[in-house]
């Protein structure tokens, strides 16, 4: 199971048993929002795009959405979002437990700045009911995240 990777991944760290599971599915903004009792927005959502053959993970805010203009620029193409199976066979999680931790090799992480204006956000830890809090510099570290982008509204 992915949450059993991601575990494995932050054990590492000594941070595994900073992963909350929850009763209830976390495997929207809106759920785990409500799940853990903070602000839709402070949910670090992990959106994957193949961009020239390869598999890219984009973390944003919660509330934020690609901006289609600021993307093409980025990446020189067109957002193409994976489908819920090519995400779990490319990335090794399923929709709604998407996260940049414990992922399979040869995919590029980025974090968008619409993160930047919080101190902590909560990722999914690969499953649907799982997140864990983190500072802003921890999810930079922990998601070996490639570099900082603008590519949302």
């Amino acid at each position: 199971m992915a949450i059993e990777k991601v575990k494995e991944y932050f054990r590492q760290f000594g941070m595994e048993n900073q992963i909350m599971e929850f009763e209830v599915s976390s495997a929207t903004v809106e759920l785990a929002a409500e799940a853990l009792h903070c602000e839709p927005q402070r949910i670090a959502k992990t959106l994957s795009f193949m961009v020239h053959e390869q598999c890219v993970l984009i973390v944003t805010a919660g509330d934020a959405r690609i901006d289609n203009t600021k993307y093409k620029a980025q990446f020189g193409a067109k957002a193409k979002m994976l489908s819920p199976e090519e995400t779990l066979e490319i990335v090794g999680h399923a929709i709604g437990g998407v996260c940049p931790f414990g992922i399979n090799g040869g995919i590029a992480v980025y974090l968008d700045v619409s993160l930047k204006r919080f101190t902590s956000v909560f990722p999914a830890c690969g499953s649907g009911n799982s997140a864990i809090e983190l500072t802003i510099p921890q999810l930079e570290r922990f998601s070996n995240c490639k570099e900082w982008i603008d590519v949302c509204k």
